[in-house]
């Protein structure tokens, strides 16, 4: 345990009304099965079809996956305190909520880079695509961005646990983030949340304008291909912009503003903790035509053979 001697902490929540926190329970209880079916849906899709073999896929298998993940470290919480008023969380639970939560997170933003990068190689240099995008290059991407996450959630967690909690136990949030936690520390923590706004904040704004400009420049070359390939490019290439605004947008508000202006990240997290990830399986599933044959064959197949 950190220093100091808390050894719970009480989440504020979103709501207070008890008749709202009802209903947002049940809400949200629907919202996170929708996303475990759906997430679940593109996995298994891809697993079992020959879209596995394309890297594109291959990187929305896992982004599915960490949709999943990033998800149930918060929603399950959240809709229990809502539903049985059970608030509290013990120190060290918080401190996993808050490396996983950063560690799904992180991984995921990395995973979307490596979409954006994918997308970049197929369009703008299709003749070496298959040479650069091979297997081992998209499971080092892979590993590669766990490993980033890791490093980036374990520093998170090195800065809480050497802080000293003595005073309220109360976190204005629903789950352990980094700056609702650092409100409790009996310590001045001006400078942390300077070197995490730096970090966090601004390696979030970067690599968003890297993703848009990269997304601009294949806009601009698709504009000399024939209307069938640019269709398709431009189907795949807009559901990566859609996850790409609705995941960053939420998170730059969040770890931008300065340290004493949070009381909006509750709402801000649920775009990219909740809403995000229920709309995922959508943008990449309705507007894909690849997609949609693969879940065909993969989810009908048992009804064609009994109709055999």
């Amino acid at each position: 345990m950190g220093f100091g001697n808390l050894t719970e902490f009480i989440f504020l929540g979103l709501f207070h009304n008890e008749n709202v926190k009802a209903m947002c329970a049940v809400l949200f209880l629907l919202c996170y099965l929708a996303i475990l079916c759906g997430n679940l849906v593109v996995l298994i899709t891809i697993r079992g079809s020959h879209l596995s073999e394309q890297p594109m896929y291959y990187f929305l298998s896992y982004l599915s996956f960490m949709d999943v993940c990033f998800t149930s470290t918060v929603a399950p919480k959240l809709i229990i305190d809502l539903l049985l008023q059970c608030n509290t969380i013990s120190y060290n639970g918080c401190i996993a909520q808050l490396f996983y939560a950063h560690f799904f997170g992180a991984t995921e933003i990395f995973i979307l880079v490596a979409m954006a990068y994918d997308r970049y190689v197929a369009i703008c240099k299709p003749l070496y695509y298959m040479i650069t995008m091979n297997r081992e290059v998209c499971y080092i991407l892979v590993i590669a961005s766990a490993i980033g996450a890791f490093m980036h959630s374990l520093v998170h967690v090195f800065i809480i646990i050497r802080l000293p909690f003595c005073g309220t136990n109360e976190i204005d949030h629903y789950f352990c983030d980094i700056f609702p936690l650092l409100k409790l520390a009996c310590t001045d923590t001006r400078l942390l949340v300077i070197v995490i706004i730096t970090t966090t904040g601004v390696l979030s704004i970067l690599t968003f304008v890297a993703l848009v400009i990269s997304y601009i420049i294949i806009l601009s070359i698709l504009r000399t291909r024939s209307s069938e390939g640019r269709r398709k490019a431009l189907s795949t290439c807009g559901s990566h912009i859609t996850v790409v605004f609705m995941f960053f947008l939420p998170l730059i508000f969040t770890y931008v503003p300065m340290g004493d202006s949070v009381g909006d990240d509750k709402v801000f997290a649920l775009f990219y903790t909740m809403i995000a990830p229920l709309f995922n399986p959508l943008i990449y599933t309705l507007r894909n035509t690849d997609m949609k044959n693969a879940m065909r064959k993969v989810w009908c197949q048992d009804n064609l053979f009994e109709r055999k």
